[in-house]
């Protein structure tokens, strides 16, 4: 049996739950990582295809400094245990005028590329727009995305230091709006206001500061072979190599309470003892209940509302032809304004840009059978499942990319579709939205949920709480909840066990009993 005065529960293996998880282990805690699905992961999950496993989650890493740290803590290094490739070209983009445009980690390469294909106007618009972006991720690396809670008057005393960022600060300013300022040719607005929906928002909506994603991007983007879930995967076997233990198939149906707070973590008829829970779901299946009525309090609405777009994502198995691919491609619509207006109005466009993972070209040549595809179009949340809309999403799916000159020698079956509602049937209570809480409006990164909750011995971790949607940026918020965790001393720290091992248990997720809070294999 766990001494509980030392043991934290995390719920959610997800890139959260499984940074709050690692980190705590690795400072000395018990710690006791519950998942309801059969596999670790959380978003980053797989569907089978003829061709293998595919992707049908996230597919971009980013800030890979964020995963290295998490090995080091135990002495490791990530290269030992997966191979991340460097991608030289950070996506292809693709317009139905016959337009493309590569985009690398390389400034002048980037500015050639543009000037080629919009010319030099643009590509002086593109100079500022990167030094502009670029300052603001250094202001806002610290004061926000490293820091427990968003912090006004830091970011503002950055500003002060660097007064050609004011007015990508001016309140109300959207990404929109500052991409206009910069550019004439509508095709690099979209490009780069595309950026907006990597964390489920409109650039039309979202704050002008939220060109710092387009910086982490350049910064440099990885392929992880095997796909970003054995990224997840290397993740919890370090957590189990640390002596962490690792239930699967197993849903946290409440918590305990005692003396006004959180003691443990209900798992069917078992209660598993813990000085501290982290909470590594959407927030919003707090405030729907799901933990039971004490966690309610624990988030408000305004933490969870209004929610971040969805998507559908199809993964599939096929052989392409007529377009040079790459790891990453966007294949954009002639009409921004026609595929983001439906959205933010919560209405299905009758054109979208599809993003297109090709995941057998991070490094390797392209198969000569069935390659591996995941492909990503926005969504609004809520959005019912229903067969009309299904068949108008493969129409517009396969009319954009044939469009752009892409074809396959097959279509996606119905069955390589995930829904808005789909995804909130994986995620309850998401409906279906996939960043959580809308980025929309000037101060949204103030409104996420923190680590720490009103609820004492519960905290929160992943994307839908601070510092906000992405693999990065939920791995950083169990960072968060770790430290919230140590530094409110909720329990003594001590050495990290070096002997004791962890263990994994797979029980059936609608057969098997729950594990036994003694469990530890």
């Amino acid at each position: 049996m766990q001494d509980a005065s030392q043991s934290v529960v995390v719920i959610g293996a997800g890139f959260g739950g499984l940074a709050a998880a690692i980190r705590l282990q690795a400072a000395g805690h018990d710690v006791t990582l519950i998942e309801a699905a059969a596999a670790v992961g959380g978003k980053a999950r797989v569907v089978p295809s003829e061709a293998g496993p595919v992707d049908a989650g996230p597919t971009v890493l980013t800030l890979r400094a964020v995963f290295d740290d998490l090995f080091a803590l135990a002495g490791e290094r990530l290269d030992d245990h997966l191979r991340l490739v460097a991608q030289p070209i950070l996506a292809r983009h693709w317009w139905p005028d016959g337009g493309r445009l590569d985009l690398t980690p390389d400034r002048d390469a980037n500015i050639a590329a543009i000037r080629a294909m919009s010319g030099a106007r643009e590509a002086d618009g593109f100079a500022r727009f990167d030094a502009l972006a670029e300052g603001l991720r250094a202001a806002f690396a610290g004061p926000v995305m490293n820091a427990p809670a968003p912090r006004l008057l830091p970011i503002v005393r950055a500003a002060l230091a660097r007064p050609a960022l004011w007015g990508a600060l001016r309140p109300g300013l959207t990404l929109d709006s500052l991409l206009r300022a910069h550019f004439r040719d509508p095709r690099l607005i979209q490009l780069f206001g595309r950026y907006a929906t990597y964390v489920g928002g409109v650039p039309a909506q979202v704050p002008a500061v939220l060109a710092i994603i387009w910086r982490a991007e350049a910064a440099g983007v990885w392929a992880v072979e095997g796909g970003m879930h054995s990224l997840a995967r290397a993740l919890a076997d370090l957590f189990l190599r640390l002596g962490g233990r690792l239930h699967l198939s197993s849903r946290v149906t409440g918590l305990r309470l005692a003396g006004g707070r959180v003691t443990g973590a209900c798992v069917g008829d078992d209660v598993v003892p813990a000085a501290a829970v982290v909470f590594a779901g959407d927030p919003a299946a707090l405030t729907a209940g799901f933990l039971g009525p004490q966690a309610r309090a624990a988030v408000t609405p305004r933490g969870t509302l209004p929610r971040s777009l969805s998507a559908h994502v199809w993964a599939f198995a096929a052989r392409p032809r007529g377009a040079d691919l790459i790891h990453h491609n966007v294949f954009f619509t002639a009409d921004a304004a026609a595929e983001f207006e439906p959205l933010a109005q919560g209405r299905v466009p009758q054109a979208r840009t599809v993003y297109v993972c090709a995941e057998d070209r991070a490094a390797d040549p392209a198969p000569q059978g069935p390659e591996r595809f995941e492909m990503i179009l926005n969504a609004p949340p809520g959005l019912p499942d229903d067969v009309t809309v299904e068949e108008q999403c493969r129409s517009t799916t396969l009319a954009t990319l044939q469009a752009c000159g892409l074809t396959f020698d097959r279509a996606p079956p119905p069955q390589a579709l995930t829904t808005p509602m789909g995804f909130d049937r994986l995620f309850p209570a998401s409906r279906g939205a996939i960043y959580g809480r809308s980025p929309a409006g000037a101060f949204a990164t103030f409104l996420r949920p923190l680590a720490t909750t009103p609820l004492p011995g519960l905290y929160l971790a992943g994307g839908g709480c601070h510092p906000g949607a992405g693999v990065p940026m939920a791995a950083l918020s169990g960072r968060h909840a770790s430290a919230a965790i140590m530094t409110g001393r909720t329990f003594p720290l001590r050495s990290r066990p070096t002997a004791m091992p962890g263990g994994m248990s797979t029980p059936s997720a609608t057969t098997a009993p729950a594990p036994s809070v003694s469990s530890g294999s």
